[in-house]
């Protein structure tokens, strides 16, 4: 995503990433029908999505693709205090201490000290809409076949953004921006994202989320292959994030471990 925004504007490649990820999974989504119900949830779930992908993509543009994930990261911690607001309920001491630590390992990680640049800004508005999108979907996705709804979120995120995507650069691409579309498209997007979204069906919300602090450690190593360098207060930033990640989760994770395990949910 990094490479492919230098050459073609942010909202035309959503457009047409997500798109290719809609059509992957519309052989096995027809089959699936359409449950009553789904189309109007997917559509909340995806109008998340939407908002949350345009904040990371355009971000993007103006930070590395290691700090954007670390920042993106944030809605790990985000996501209980969503949760606390929506039911009226006041966030555990863990959460508060949580959100402290991911606070300030940000400060470290863009190394900018009080300051946070465009691209923080615009990525830490990703991490709320995820983390909302999150909430919606624990509340929404059991109802409905994983991959039926996937791609209806799927097709209201690359719908909105085609229309969008004509007035805002146009879908001239080149080779790379192509073949990067096609990688997100598919393996991320359409593959990936079902896997997520089955496997929080399976496991609970907050066991994938400590299971996906794997993604930003792999962002991190990845980008320093491409040549992104965090920096030593980078590093000791993106640490303080996690540390922040498992110090709010680990408490919740031990009353999922007390409960029943749920069976396994179909695609």
């Amino acid at each position: 995503m990094k490479n492919a925004v230098a050459d073609v504007e942010p909202i035309p490649f959503i457009a047409v990433r997500f798109l290719i990820g809609a059509l992957a999974l519309a052989p096995l989504a027809l089959r699936a029908g359409r449950p009553r119900g789904m189309v109007r949830s997917g559509v909340a779930c995806g109008a998340a999505l939407l908002v949350g992908y345009v904040f990371q993509t355009v971000g993007l543009q103006y930070t590395t693709s290691s700090v954007s994930a670390f920042v993106t990261y944030l809605l790990v911690v985000l996501v209980p205090v969503i949760a606390a607001v929506t039911v009226r309920r006041v966030p555990t001491r863990p959460t508060l201490a949580g959100v402290a630590l991911a606070t300030a390992g940000l400060f470290l990680l863009t190394g900018r000290g009080a300051g946070i640049g465009k691209g923080e800004v615009l990525t830490l508005g990703c991490a709320v809409a995820f983390a909302v999108h999150i909430v919606l979907l624990s509340e929404l996705s059991g109802r409905f076949p994983t991959v039926a709804f996937t791609a209806v979120q799927l097709s209201f995120v690359g719908g909105i953004a085609l229309v969008v995507g004509t007035f805002t650069g146009g879908y001239r691409f080149p080779a790379s921006a192509w073949v990067a579309a096609l990688y997100t498209g598919v393996v991320v997007s359409a593959v990936a994202f079902s896997l997520q979204v089955w496997g929080q069906r399976v496991i609970g919300p907050t066991r994938t989320s400590l299971l996906l602090m794997v993604e930003p450690v792999a962002a991190a190593f990845f980008g320093y292959a491409a040549g992104d360098r965090l920096g030593p207060l980078g590093v000791i930033g993106a640490a303080v994030i996690l540390a922040g990640i498992a110090v709010a989760e680990i408490p919740a994770l031990k009353i999922d471990r007390s409960a029943p395990a749920p069976p396994p949910a179909s695609l």
